[in-house]
């Protein structure tokens, strides 16, 4: 019989959310018994709540302090959003749940487990309730909400938290971070040799949103390495405009500069180096393409532990100082690139490249009371 999940995401606060649900959509051409119908959780609240949900971009960009303080005063009372929001979007709620009739629901965006709750909840709807964490360590309390039936965690430090929330253990399933098939490309020509006379492509990106100092960055690896850099600008066109005419007149052709593409893995399978925020979905991705990580910073917030994360699992490494660039690409080039090579095979041994099936074969099965005796294989995970 056929099952129906409603997905419930966002299209404009960040690429992650977005990009964990097309993972997931991707899995419905090997279960054709599945539907799932997607919905952006702001555009349930009209017009004003989908333009605070374009504010992410622009707000991130250009103030990070604020971004950071409207984090922490929203994580105090959670219970204050989920009411406000719960009024903004019942009534569309309610026309999409007669419309679609889902089997379940399932949550990537925090802003929306609390309310649709609620309203489920004060409606007596008996719809299996599931949130997927899109977070990697810090995670916001409104992840946690006790009245879900499950909630799918990336790592098992998003669990710690969780289960300091006052979430149940036998709540909580750790199945790894979902990312898009197309990242895990098995014709990536793997380079036996690294040494410093020897050219190499560096890829410089900073999430959907395109924040950071990516010009400073690319200065210091034209200046001092036989290297050509790629830089993704995202959504941020004024910042592509800007590096197109700082960079482009000085150094031609070893630069390239994007804005907004549907084809990053490309880039990133063809680079030697990544240089990204903390970004868990860029972060993941560039993982699964085995590209050895520089994480510049993180946004304030919910992305603040994870460079620290990637550091400690040997998966990237740390440099926030724009001027330290040339010492940390020299220390990763040293013995024919060893900890380049090192940190390859650490980031092949931890990635789940099953997690986006795994995710959605128990997202499907776990209304059955047998679930727990068919839906994973038993098999280690370095998570």
């Amino acid at each position: 019989m056929g099952k129906t999940v409603l997905i419930i995401s966002s299209d404009y606060t960040g690429q992650g959310h977005k990009s964990i649900t097309e993972s997931l959509c991707e899995k419905t051409e090997f279960h054709p018994n599945v539907k799932i119908h997607v919905v952006d959780g702001f555009s349930l609240g009209g017009p004003f709540l989908l333009n605070i949900g374009k504010m992410y971009g622009p707000l991130t960009r250009n103030s990070e302090n604020l971004w950071k303080y409207l984090w922490k005063l929203s994580a105090i009372n959670p219970s204050y959003l989920n009411d406000f929001l719960e009024v903004l979007i019942r009534d569309n709620l309610q026309k999409l749940l007669d419309e679609v009739k889902p089997d379940m629901i399932l949550s990537v965006h925090p802003n929306f487990n609390g309310s649709i709750l609620n309203i489920l909840e004060k409606q007596h709807l008996k719809i299996p309730f599931i949130t997927l964490i899109a977070d990697l360590v810090n995670i916001y309390p409104l992840w946690a909400d006790l009245r879900a039936d499950y909630i799918i965690s990336p790592t098992f430090e998003a669990r710690h938290r969780c289960l300091e929330y006052g979430i149940p253990d036998k709540k909580i399933k750790v199945l790894g971070f979902p990312v898009r098939s197309k990242f895990f490309k098995k014709n990536k020509i793997e380079k036996v040799h690294y040494k410093k006379e020897q050219p190499f492509t560096c890829l410089i990106m900073s999430g959907g949103e395109g924040v950071g100092n990516m010009k400073k960055i690319a200065q210091t690896l034209l200046n001092h390495f036989d290297c050509s850099v790629k830089i993704v600008a995202g959504r941020n066109e004024k910042q592509r405009i800007k590096l197109e005419k700082l960079l482009k007149s000085q150094y031609g052709e070893k630069v390239e500069i994007y804005g907004f593409i549907k084809n990053i893995q490309d880039l990133m399978l063809a680079s030697d180096i990544i240089f990204t925020r903390g970004s868990p979905n860029v972060m993941f991705e560039a993982i699964a393409t085995a590209t050895p990580l520089i994480i510049t910073g993180a946004l304030p917030g919910q992305e603040e532990d994870n460079p620290a994360f990637v550091e400690k699992l040997n998966l990237g490494v740390v440099c926030k100082n724009p001027h330290d660039i040339k010492n940390t690409i020299n220390t990763l080039l040293e013995n024919n690139g060893e900890k380049l090579k090192i940190m390859k095979k650490c980031q092949q041994e931890f990635i789940n490249s099953n997690a986006a099936e795994d995710i959605f074969r128990f997202i499907v099965e776990s209304a059955d009371p047998y679930y727990e005796e068919k839906i994973l294989p038993k098999k280690k995970r370095l998570l």
